[in-house]
């Protein structure tokens, strides 16, 4: 498999029960298969440990501003986005197959946001609630004149049926 950030051959590497491609020698990235990463970017699994100092090539430059395909099922575009709420790295996820790539140092960055996994997942709800709450209070402003037009006031479920009903 191919580096997607700098061409270079990627090298397995099997941590506690998770085998990874890592960019041994290039720009240092690592890819994990889908859902793989939720098994090492906790501080609390030690194993992940190993994947910290992937051994890079100072020489290796990337660009960070291209868009890259994804090295596993060579879907010619991976998705940017943010790893957590704290929006401290973003990574590169195929839409395909599920696949991540995380840069030289981003494991590092990810394992540090929080001290513990319970903290990471009260973190995720706490972020979806306030997503939640800001696209209830859109829709209460978008259907709130229609109901009083219609002589009625609607409540959030009645939005929501409305909503799914003209989706």
């Amino acid at each position: 498999m191919e580096c997607p950030a700098c061409g270079n051959t990627l090298t397995r590497m099997t941590v506690a029960d998770v085998t990874v491609d890592v960019c041994q020698d290039g720009c240092g990235g690592i890819w994990f298969d889908s859902q793989e990463i939720r098994k090492l970017d906790d501080r609390e699994e030690a194993a992940g440990e190993a994947l910290l100092d992937v051994q890079r090539d100072p020489n290796v430059a990337v660009d960070h501003d291209a868009q890259w395909g994804c090295p596993q099922c060579g879907h010619p575009a991976m998705t940017r986005h943010f790893y957590s709420p704290k929006r401290a790295v973003e990574v590169d996820e195929c839409p395909r197959c599920g696949g991540v790539w995380l840069d030289a140092g981003e494991l590092a960055t990810i394992r540090t946001q929080y001290e513990s996994g319970d903290e990471r997942r009260a973190a995720h709800r706490e972020f979806a609630q306030q997503l939640y709450d800001e696209q209830l209070a859109e829709m209460q402003k978008e259907f709130a004149p229609v109901s009083a037009e219609a002589g009625e006031v609607a409540g959030p479920t009645e939005m929501l049926r409305r909503l799914l009903h003209f989706i």
